[in-house]
């Protein structure tokens, strides 16, 4: 049984040139923003207004301390100085922060995630990544900040290694560091922070008018 150990996993996410008090920090300011949403915005701005937020406060912190960031695919990334890693933020489902219980990505997941959990793209010559990156993206071990709103309001967090997907979830990971987040103010009111799933187009609905 994993022990949950907050000193250890602080020391892990040390290792990886981030903290609890940073995620601490990107996640309330998000939730901040989510505050702002009311009933006149769309059904899914709750969660699209998180999932954006929590991923540009990581891009605005982190940046000037020398990590890139990159939005390629749709998948919002900021990439360590020394490219041995980069970090997205997702909505998750299950036992977030519990590494003896199972979590997965809340939402299904396109091609492009495919590619960056499986690290499967190789290329024999100098890609546009390499020259911006210096690494290809795709090669690029990439940790994801899951998170999750329990029915009490609190939010629940956790940073792991995913390694497979099985159909159209991440849902095997290779390390997972539970996030030990301070009680985070309720917002008062039921919300979801699911992100945009990123599996398909939006639908468009074409309606054609008959002659008169």
């Amino acid at each position: 049984m994993a022990q949950l150990d907050p000193q250890h996993h602080s020391q892990r996410l040390d290792q990886l040139d981030v903290s609890i008090d940073l995620f601490t920090l990107v996640l309330g300011m998000a939730l901040e923003d989510v505050r702002g949403c009311t009933d006149f915005d769309a059904p899914a701005m709750h969660g699209f207004t998180f999932w954006s937020r929590t991923n540009r406060y990581l891009a605005e912190i982190l940046v000037p301390d020398g990590w890139a960031w990159t939005s390629r695919d749709s998948i919002m990334r900021v990439i360590h100085p020394d490219r041995t890693h980069a970090i997205t933020a997702i909505s998750a489902a299950g036992a977030v922060g519990d590494p003896d219980k199972p979590v997965r990505s809340k939402n299904p997941k396109g091609s492009a995630m495919a590619r960056m959990v499986e690290r499967n793209g190789q290329l024999a010559f100098l890609s546009r990544d390499e020259v911006l990156y210096g690494v290809e993206l795709d090669q690029l071990p990439t940790w994801c900040l899951l998170y999750k709103r329990e029915e009490d309001g609190d939010i629940r967090a956790e940073l792991s290694l995913p390694v497979k997907m099985n159909g159209k979830f991440v849902d095997e990971w290779l390390t997972r560091i539970p996030v030990s987040l301070p009680l985070m103010e309720d917002p008062g009111f039921d919300i979801s922070l699911d992100e945009p799933g990123d599996d398909q187009g939006p639908e468009v609905i074409v309606e054609f008018l008959g002659e008169n």
